[in-house]
């Protein structure tokens, strides 16, 4: 990655004047790249996942290098004379930060939008794919981690094969939840047995995946106590945020809706509650978004949370969460690419996630009992892997699992595996004979409604569940 030599620490104000120039860059890369995917039957947040990548190293730091590593530095050198002396730069850290916030804020919008009774109609077919839909990428991940980890082009030297394996196996089974919610609803799939198997499918994968990383990190720092709480803590949490923390969350939405809509304190009283829920779960090990999602998908379903998404949504989907893609882009190397032996992974580890994957999804949700359309239109969303993914990437980076060559084909995979599960969709829906509705412009500007990817109409009055 680019690195911009500084003596001196920034100050906040420049800081905050840098943060703002960068996120004028941001959301402005991300408006135009979206008019162009759109035009090709992207959604948005594809657009905003390219746009991240583009504005790392891998467009803009090789058109314009100075401008790029001055635009968004990365490494802080307290002295000149001393190579050793580097620091992450605080501009760096202002944008991760921004990015997770934006991860957790969107992450409870989801939760919130999660219509678990439409699922109890279809938990059939969703269990069958989510079975399928990991151990089948888990079993063909781990052979190919296995086969990489003697080779130090992807992994330290310090990593056992088995941790590479159970790395690899966990990256491919991943989906991106929050992704995919965005994805179905600009789809117009929201409560249809395909959208409702998928996002409970993804769901379950990923808590899987969660729970596989806890124990590769765990391991790396010859710890075990780190997959011991991750477990024990995680099981805790679910179980007192989905009994108690229903029968609270009722109580609190009571008291914080009046006849003029949303309190103040309800608001600020819920956010704190979110911030809790997402520093235990991160503390834990399961990661701030599981804490967030969980907690979302307690509240029950009515004006409170209507009101909610109206106050969080718009600000997160539009000015926090493509910070978080412009964080994970900036530690792709795509001249990683140019090694012949780099490059041959890069086409094994796309066709093993295509496979492994999609089919994989298919057939169980077949088995299930969906009929073949909507058991493949399950398994090509399944293979939407986008913001999940770029977050166990990002664990991985930090905590020294992979390399940054891995790092960069297993990012590439990502962008690839995303771009494409919208018009593998359509063209399953084509040749099954039910043309999925296209995406107007309508769609897309109302796409930061992801209470619309989970479900039917909203309710328009509290029922708790």
């Amino acid at each position: 990655m680019p690195a911009t030599a500084e003596v001196m620490m920034p100050s906040n104000l420049a800081l905050s004047l840098h943060f703002f120039l960068q996120l004028a860059v941001v959301l402005f890369t991300c408006w135009s790249v979206g008019l162009l995917l759109r035009r090709l039957g992207q959604p948005q947040v594809v657009a905003d996942m390219v746009a991240g990548f583009l504005l790392g190293p891998t467009l803009l730091g090789l058109l314009l290098p100075a401008l790029q590593g001055w635009l968004f530095p990365t490494t802080l050198h307290l002295d000149a004379g001393d190579a050793g002396s580097r620091i992450a730069h605080p501009s760096l850290i202002v944008l991760y930060v921004a990015g997770q916030l934006g991860l957790v804020l969107y992450m409870f919008v989801v939760g919130m939008s999660f219509r678990t009774d439409v699922l109890t109609g279809h938990l059939r077919s969703a269990l069958g794919s989510s079975v399928a839909g990991v151990i089948a990428p888990i079993a063909t991940g781990a052979v190919l981690g296995w086969v990489l980890a003697s080779n130090q082009t992807f992994f330290d030297e310090k990593v056992a094969a088995w941790q590479a394996a159970l790395f690899v196996g966990t990256a491919m089974a991943i989906t991106a939840f929050p992704m995919l919610a965005r994805i179905i609803h600009e789809n117009n799939l929201g409560g249809s047995p395909t959208g409702t198997v998928a996002l409970a499918c993804a769901a379950v994968d990923d808590t899987v995946a969660w729970v596989l990383l806890a124990v590769v990190v765990s391991s790396a720092q010859g710890d075990a106590s780190v997959a011991l709480l991750a477990l024990g803590g995680g099981l805790v949490y679910v179980l007192v945020v989905l009994t108690l923390g229903r029968t609270l969350s009722a109580r609190l939405a009571r008291w914080a809706m009046d006849d003029d809509g949303l309190r103040p304190a309800g608001l600020i009283t819920t956010m704190i509650i979110l911030l809790l829920c997402a520093a235990y779960t991160e503390a834990v090990g399961i990661y701030a978004v599981v804490g967030a999602f969980l907690f979302g998908v307690a509240i029950p379903r009515g004006r409170f949370t209507e009101a909610l998404r109206t106050c969080i949504e718009p600000v997160t989907v539009r000015l926090l969460l493509p910070t978080f893609f412009v964080y994970s882009g900036l530690a792709t190397q795509f001249s990683v690419l140019t090694d012949p032996g780099v490059l041959l992974v890069l086409v094994i580890v796309v066709l093993v996630a295509f496979l492994s994957k999609g089919v994989a999804c298919t057939i169980g949700a077949r088995t299930a009992g969906l009929p073949w359309g909507s058991a493949a239109s399950v398994g090509a969303l399944m293979n939407a892997r986008g913001l999940m993914e770029l977050v166990l990437l990002n664990i991985g980076l930090e905590k020294g699992l992979v390399t940054p060559a891995l790092y960069t084909v297993l990012a590439l995979m990502t962008v690839i595996t995303t771009l494409a599960a919208t018009p593998l969709y359509h063209f399953i829906q084509r040749r099954s004979g039910s043309p999925a509705p296209p995406v107007s412009a309508g769609d897309v500007v109302a796409e930061t409604e992801v209470g619309h990817a989970t479900g039917t109409p909203r309710e328009p009055s509290a029922q708790p569940r």
